[in-house]
């Protein structure tokens, strides 16, 4: 209880401080105090210095009237920040919300198997971006698919597009706005009911992939309704949302430095494990909300969120692994053929090599991740007084329902020569061929049979109170406010591992356990030299065959306790915040200035391991940090808005950085896993922008930013403290990198409204982002200059629509440049994602003021992904997933 009690004391002082600075006032309407993550009745936003004039022309068309509202909405803020809105209630722009994003400028996503999932802001990756729900905090579903886990990356497939009304991306914080965002603060938005009214909308779609060849229904439903007087509101909504995916990928896991270096000599790389392979989901996403609002008077309002979704991904993957360097298996060792040899530099581009495993595997699992969050706001705004109380609740859990469903591996393998070719370089499959024939049962052994569930759960506590107060003079509003957050992961691993006896051949283990590749098309549109189709096993066969109750039950390993950890944060902040406002001449300048303060304490929790011996260990440490802020917006015109700000901001290390998932050598004083001791990524920076708003849906934007990023996380060895071993040299992650990242965004939208009709329904909508990257770094021995993992250089979007009366129709091209996604280490090289770009589009025909249809088609090129290593004759990845087209109807009432 003490604890606690220090914690929130910590920013008594400043909230104290600020209201007794305080003075009666009157209300001011030229700036407001609290952003949308406080809550407060007025909003951060700056009226302009003259009204809108007849001249101006209203557009009618909905995406005209979304971007319209988002232009407004960035025009107005007192901060930096870019919107995207929904057309109506129901009605999102993109079919995801991540997709959508990818519109605002300095945004680039990640799209695994053509789904959008995670975002990064102005090159920087996911886990530098804090994502809020209604401006609270919401818990994080981890990655449990295979083995690794992300920690802090919020995957935005949890979140159905259709709740969603508006997304905030911040990019100049202000001092009451929750820390946590290196890149930007991401405010998602949903329906409230006194703003949506009596209304209610029907969604059915069908979801169509070109690679599956199947169609998966989709069904939304929100109804909304208020009191006549307006006092009291209730929205609820529901979907069910399917969707099959095939992802057809060359996989590699590298390129490795002198695993031949007795035939080659020394400084020579080659391929590490590759694999030919067919990627396939069953997503099925249940999701429900309610809003409730009661508004008994103009100075009082209560608000409840609360949403909850569950989505189930059945995952099955059909997989020929090929090991050109893997010498685990006893009796087995890959021998290099020297007069094979063809080099590019250090680069081995293609070599015959013997005795190679291949292996036909079967992967499965049903990945579950449950979310459910509450959130509870009460306003009170008396005159030129705003008081807001936020509490949230909110839990992510991600697991597989049984060990049945838990990444279940069966795996069978033959050792045979294999001829490769990179010659060709990444954008074609390279030759991989041995004379073996990987359709022959009898040519194949069983390999250990593994089973390895995860079950991540996280909680997400939140309490936050926000006073202000209107004041008249140079200072027009002073705040203060203070907040208290818990949060808890908890990641649990297993892995049973079921070792059949030494060369039991496939046919006499199982000769109903195996099936040809059940896809006749493998990645058809690429060229190559490549096994097209292969055995793999059937996972139910194995894991009735393999997988019994004494495994089932046995004990937890040394590698199961070390794999799991728990990392609690209990975090403080309060802040102060002083709007301003005076002329200069005849601009009207607006802004504000303040300073958080922020103290956390954190505990991570595992077990280290020393060979069979394992010790719980329990790691707290402690950091606090002062982070201010100013803003400034100029009126430098009726249509022209200048704005500078800057501010310190910062990033908590991944929990899976922070876990002490530490494994100690047995007979030396080394050891290897997370680091515990991790400090924030902490950085410095500024921002300037010029706005011309030259009538209300029209806008030509451009700002400049600049990161300084201190105490940055690299791969290093250290020295720590081990109980009962002393003093080991710990191969993990440290701070103490550096990198500056700075760059520049352009934005450009308009309705082309003076156009003779019906083509005065045209419009366009583009922005670019160019960033480069100062850094300084390390992987193991490996320096790293110059890059950053998930920063593109350059990155834009380009969007034509048409849209007026019944007709609507959108084409977009989103592209962005080649980014590290790897840094490697001593022995291997980094690896890069190669430039893409997708084209999608949009149309719908409005047949009644009721009724809607829609067809809405994405990757309508076909393109391909791709990624190399170190140079572009180090062939990397290669995935194709076909195009999605969504077709339905939508219905109002």
């Amino acid at each position: 209880m003490l604890h606690y009690s220090r914690l929130l004391l910590a920013t008594l002082p400043l909230t104290l401080a600020a209201l007794g600075a305080g003075q009666s006032a009157s209300a001011q309407t030229n700036a407001g105090a609290s952003s949308a993550n406080s809550g407060t009745t007025a909003t951060d936003i700056a009226v302009d210095s003259s009204t809108d004039t007849a001249q101006d022309i209203v557009v009618t068309g909905s995406y005209a009237r979304s971007l319209a509202a988002a232009t407004e909405t960035k025009r107005q803020a007192g901060y930096g920040v870019d919107a995207i809105n929904a057309t109506d209630i129901g009605k999102f722009p993109a079919q995801n919300v991540a997709e959508a994003l990818q519109l605002v400028p300095g945004v680039t996503i990640t799209r695994p198997r053509g789904e959008g999932l995670y975002v990064s802001v102005r090159g920087l990756g996911p886990q530098f971006q804090s994502t809020l729900l209604n401006g609270r905090p919401v818990a994080i579903n981890d990655l449990i698919e295979n083995g690794g886990a992300n920690g802090r990356q919020f995957r935005f497939e949890m979140l159905p597009a259709e709740f969603v009304s508006q997304i905030d991306v911040v990019k100049t914080p202000t001092s009451d706005m929750t820390e946590g965002a290196l890149g930007g603060n991401i405010d998602v938005k949903t329906f409230r009911p006194l703003d949506v009214g009596n209304k209610t909308t029907l969604n059915l779609r069908g979801t169509y992939t070109t690679l599956t060849d199947k169609v998966k229904p989709n069904a939304t439903v929100l109804t909304s309704a208020k009191t006549d007087d307006g006092t009291f509101g209730i929205l609820a909504g529901a979907q069910y949302w399917g969707k099959e995916v095939r992802n057809d990928r060359l996989y590699n896991t590298g390129w490795y430095l002198d695993k031949f270096a007795s035939t080659l000599g020394t400084g020579f790389y080659t391929p590490g494990r590759t694999r030919p392979t067919v990627e396939t989901e069953d997503r099925k996403r249940l999701s429900g909300m309610i809003s409730a609002q009661w508004k008994p008077s103009a100075e009082l309002e209560t608000t409840l969120d609360i949403l909850a979704t569950r989505l189930d991904i059945a995952y099955d993957e059909y997989g020929l692994d090929i090991y050109p360097d893997d010498a685990s298996v006893a009796g087995h060792k890959p021998v290099l053929v020297p007069g094979s040899v063809k080099l590019d530099g250090n680069t081995v581009v293609a070599a015959t090599i013997n005795d190679v495993r291949f292996m036909g595997t079967r992967e499965y699992s049903l990945n579950r991740h449950d979310l459910i969050t509450v959130g509870l706001k009460q306003a009170w705004t008396p005159d030129g007084w705003h008081v807001v109380a936020n509490a949230n609740w909110s839990f992510a859990h991600s697991y597989h329902p049984s060990n049945a469903e838990g990444t279940v591996r069966s795996r069978i393998q033959f050792f045979a020569p294999l001829t490769y070719d990179s010659s060709g370089g990444y954008q074609v499959i390279p030759t991989l061929s041995t004379p073996v024939n990987v359709l022959d049962p009898a040519n194949y052994t069983l390999y250990p049979f593994n089973i390895a569930p995860k079950n991540s759960k996280d909680w997400d506590t939140y309490g936050r109170l926000d006073v202000d107060h209107d004041m008249d003079g140079f200072i027009t509003k002073l705040a203060a406010g203070g907040e208290y957050h818990w949060r808890k992961r908890d990641y649990r691993r297993r892995d049973f591992t079921v070792n059949p006896a030494a060369n039991t051949s496939l046919t006499s283990f199982a000769p109903n356990g195996y099936e040809q590749l059940p896809f006749d098309d493998f990645l058809s549109g690429v060229s190559g030299n490549v096994p097209r189709t292969w055995l793999v096993p059937i996972t139910s066969v194995f894991y009735d065959k393999l997988f019994t109750d004494a495994i089932a039950n046995s004990p937890l390993s040394a590698g199961d306790l070390r794999a799991s950890y728990v990392v609690t944060e209990k975090t403080a902040g309060g802040y102060v915040r002083a709007d301003y406002a005076f002329p200069v001449g005849s601009v009207a300048v607006t802004g504000n200035a303040g300073v958080r303060y922020v103290h956390t304490d954190q505990v991570a929790s595992g077990n280290l391991t020393a060979g069979n011996v394992v010790t719980p260990a329990r790691f707290p440490q402690t950091f606090s940090n002062w982070l201010p802020s100013f803003n400034l917006r100029a009126e430098l015109s009726r249509d022209l808005v200048g704005r500078l700000a800057a501010s310190r901001v910062l990033t908590r290390p991944n929990v899976t950085q922070s876990a002490p998932q530490i494994s100690v050598s047995t007979d030396q004083p080394t050891a290897s896993g997370g680091n515990p001791a991790l400090q924030p990524f902490l950085a410095t920076q500024f921002d300037g922008s010029l706005e011309w708003y030259f009538n209300r849906s029209g806008s030509l934007t451009g700002a400049l930013f600049y990161k300084a990023m201190d105490d940055y996380i690299t791969a290093q060895n250290i020295n720590v403290e081990i109980p009962g071993r002393g003093t080991v040299l710990l191969s993990t992650q440290v701070n103490g990198g550096s990198a500056k990242v700075y760059g520049a965004e352009a934005a450009y939208n308009q309705v082309f409204t003076f156009l003779p009709a019906p083509f005065d329904g045209l419009g366009v909508q583009a922005s670019y982002t160019h960033t480069s990257v100062q850094a300084s770094y390390t992987a193991g021995a490996r320096p790293i200059k110059d890059q950053l993992i998930g920063l593109s250089k350059n990155s834009f979007n380009v969007v034509g629509f048409y849209d007026k009366g019944p007709l609507a129709a959108r084409i977009s091209y989103t592209w962005r440049d080649k980014y590290l996604s790897g840094i490697g280490s001593t022995t291997q090289v980094p690896t890069y994602v190669a430039a893409f770009g997708s084209l999608d589009g949009n149309i719908s025909v409005r047949a009644t003021n009721a009724l809607t249809f829609s067809v809405e088609a994405i990757n309508i090129a076909n393109a391909n992904t791709y990624s190399y290593n170190d140079k572009e004759l180090q062939f990397g990845e290669i995935n194709n997933y076909g195009r999605t087209i969504l077709f339905g109807v939508r219905a109002q009432f």
